[in-house]
């Protein structure tokens, strides 16, 4: 182990003499010899870039990689093009090194990329040829968000690499040998994905590492002023209402694709907790507002917080819960803000296919909170006799 350490750092020192930026040694840069993981969060918005940010982070660990942490892919009604803003504006990046090595994108293309990728030897993975201006190529700059986002930091590609049929089944120890025998850090410092490097949604077992997502100091304290500002009386439950035209027309499919998006948070792995429904993903207002009267009686809840993306539905709860305090952010709305709030909720109540609600239910399970969800109850496994 420690021959191939020298020989990677043998190798670096050949790297940056070539390239005309040799910097004393790899130890002064701190350089990981192993490589780096860097990847475009493309798919969706912060629900799934969340889902396949943890499968990422398994993917890095099980290849012996360090994580890049990208910046999250936003778009704002504020901004006519996708934004990017760094991963620790939202989270801290020290619990992260509990599990695995990582740093943000932001240094690492400062301080690292000059270095070890730099311009005229950016090489960009995807498993198979996409579609765009060049034929049996990534074009891993064609489209929105892929292209702001590279261009955000100014990379440009010089070659692509089709990795396929390699995958990312970081629960096969065959399959991650194969990446490092195939793509050796000496030759491939960078691994640079059009997209994550994990599937969607997240697998239970990656679930597991939301546990390393702590909210920055920034976004811990919004929340609780906003708590001991707007919601004094306690305990308050947190709702999320997914109801707006895009998700209407998503759960129209939801029976043919029981698997859709974070459905298996409620029905599991094989749905052997239940069938996913359409009243599931598109729950009734009536549906709601007795289900969240119920829940207001049996914790005797003061407040409810209110996060939605559309119908916020206050005046139908304001009939059935008529002494409860409603309280929601004004418009616009923070949806970062309004995960922090929920995280922190004495109850929370969700949509089962939602990955925005499947990030607060990470979280909460990881701090032993309850949480529940609109028109299902889980089924107990049968056990045979």
């Amino acid at each position: 182990m420690a021959q191939g350490i020298k020989l990677s750092k043998l190798f670096l020192a050949v790297l940056l003499l070539s390239s005309g930026m040799w910097h004393s040694t790899a130890e002064d840069l701190n350089i990981d010899p192993n490589g780096y993981i860097v990847y475009c969060p493309c798919m969706g918005r912060f629900g799934n870039q969340a889902d396949q940010f943890l499968g990422s982070l398994a993917f890095a660990k099980a290849v012996n990689r360090t994580l890049v942490l990208p910046p999250w892919v936003e778009y704002r009604k504020t901004s006519h093009k996708a934004v990017m803003e760094p991963f620790d504006t939202y989270f801290q990046v020290k619990p992260f090194l509990q599990y695995h090595r990582v740093i943000t994108m932001e240094l690492f293309m400062e301080n690292l990329a000059p270095y070890i990728w730099p311009p005229g030897k950016r090489k960009v993975f995807c498993y198979a040829a996409r579609h765009g201006a060049k034929q049996d190529e990534c074009n891993a700059k064609d489209g929105s968000p892929f292209g702001p986002f590279w261009d955000w930091f100014n990379v440009n590609f010089d070659e692509s690499v089709i990795f396929g049929p390699l995958f990312y089944d970081t629960e096969s120890p065959m399959a991650m040998s194969q990446w490092q025998e195939k793509y050796p850090s000496e030759e491939y410092p960078v691994l640079a994905f059009v997209g994550p490097p994990a599937g969607f949604p997240v697998s239970a077992y990656h679930a597991k590492l939301h546990k390393y997502m702590k909210w920055s100091e920034q976004y811990s304290n919004m929340a609780d002023i906003f708590i001991k500002d707007k919601i004094p009386d306690r305990p308050f439950i947190g709702i999320h209402l997914r109801n707006g035209p895009d998700f209407e027309r998503a759960c129209e499919h939801v029976t043919s694709t029981p698997t859709m998006f974070a459905a298996k948070q409620c029905i599991g792995e094989r749905g052997e907790y239940g069938p996913t429904t359409h009243e599931m993903c598109l729950p009734s207002t009536n549906t709601v507002t007795q289900q969240l009267k119920k829940e207001v009686e049996k914790h005797g809840a003061k407040t409810v917080f209110i996060a939605t993306d559309y119908n916020d539905l206050m005046s139908e709860f304001a009939q059935v819960i008529p002494t409860v305090k409603l309280v929601k952010q004004p418009f616009p709305a923070n949806p970062l803000l309004d995960l922090a709030v929920l995280g922190r909720s004495d109850h929370f109540i969700g949509n089962c296919i939602s990955t925005f609600t499947a990030f607060v239910k990470r979280e909460r399970d990881t701090n032993r909170a309850s949480t529940s969800f609109w028109a299902f109850q889980k089924r107990r496994k049968r056990i045979e006799l």
